[in-house]
């Protein structure tokens, strides 16, 4: 095979990857539907869910071979500090998720993953000094609009929306910051939130308030809840490596969309102003995604061009 068609076939299947991720993740509500009508509430979902992370975590880092890696993470402070601080925002993340998915709030959700990729834009010139484009602060704008839309559709700020778009958004800022590969920082993670989460789990149990062992339904979704979660984790980050951000750009926007046609199907209000504010919102993922396209088009320019260029 030749190196380009080795190449092209490694771009297909990390294109595949991208999509399988956000397909899972635009199903996953009805994975914690299901267990939450089971009885088991959202942080004991969590802990489950955390708990059960462990091993489908360690099993891609032995898989990917960063076993070396995984312990020479846990002998840096500085390094565990900055994932003990993503593993607090993923957590926060997770439970208002698992909650609102088994409150009726999936179309808060997805606006919360629309408005994330513009959070990111926004964080990185802020805190990286990210140049942003004209484009982008169009997209930037137009999704403020349909926050300010929907806060007065609700007759309150989509306190949801935010919540996960800010968390997921600090948790990508802190990974940024961690010089540790993907498997391993969500091993890591998993870990560090894993005591707390087994303690959680064995004082419900013993309290006879836990739901482990009702049935083999519970039993069998509970442990379900940690491949559900890793699995996609880990076919992101092989993917974004791989997939162009044009690409991406557009991805990312599938498991929003999937999980507001089951908001809609499942009878969630969605008052016409409601849609006036979806409509910004989705306007303004439009541009961001046609923004990532036109970077992705325009030619490089080397670092002596751009010098003789300001000269």
């Amino acid at each position: 095979m030749s190196p380009s068609s080795k190449a092209s076939g490694e771009s297909r299947l990390a294109l595949s990857a991208g999509i399988a991720c956000y397909l899972m993740w635009g199903f996953v509500p009805l994975a914690f539907q299901a267990i939450g009508r089971l009885g088991v509430g959202p942080w004991e979902i969590l802990a489950q869910r955390i708990f059960w992370s462990i091993p489908a975590a360690a099993l891609f880092v032995l898989l990917a071979r960063q076993g070396r890696e995984a312990l020479g993470v846990l002998r840096q402070p500085k390094v565990l500090a900055w994932l003990g601080l993503s593993s607090l925002l993923i957590a926060l993340n997770w439970v208002v998720f698992i909650w609102a998915v088994n409150s009726g709030r999936l179309l808060e959700t997805s606006l919360g993953y629309y408005i994330n990729p513009l959070v990111n834009m926004a964080a990185g010139a802020l805190l990286f000094r990210e140049r942003i484009d004209p484009i982008g602060r169009i997209a930037i704008g137009l999704a403020l609009i349909g926050v300010t839309i929907q806060a007065l559709a609700l007759g309150h700020l989509p306190w949801v929306s935010l919540v996960l778009a800010f968390s997921f958004g600090g948790y990508g800022v802190v990974r940024k910051q961690v010089a540790a590969p993907a498997q391993t920082g969500l091993l890591v993670e998993c870990l560090l939130l894993g005591l707390p989460s087994l303690a959680y789990i064995l004082w419900i149990e013993a309290q006879g308030v836990g739901h482990f062992t009702d049935s083999a339904a519970s039993v069998a979704w509970l442990i379900a809840s940690g491949p559900i979660t890793a699995v996609p984790l880990v076919l992101f980050a092989w993917a974004a490596r791989r997939v162009p951000l044009s690409a991406m750009g557009f991805l990312q926007f599938i498991a929003p969309t999937i999980s507001f046609g089951f908001g809609l199907a499942q009878g969630e209000a969605f008052t016409p102003l409601r849609a006036v504010s979806f409509v910004f919102i989705w306007i303004g993922a439009a541009v961001f995604a046609y923004g990532a396209w036109r970077r992705s088009r325009a030619p490089a320019i080397s670092p002596v061009a751009e010098a003789q260029a300001a000269e």
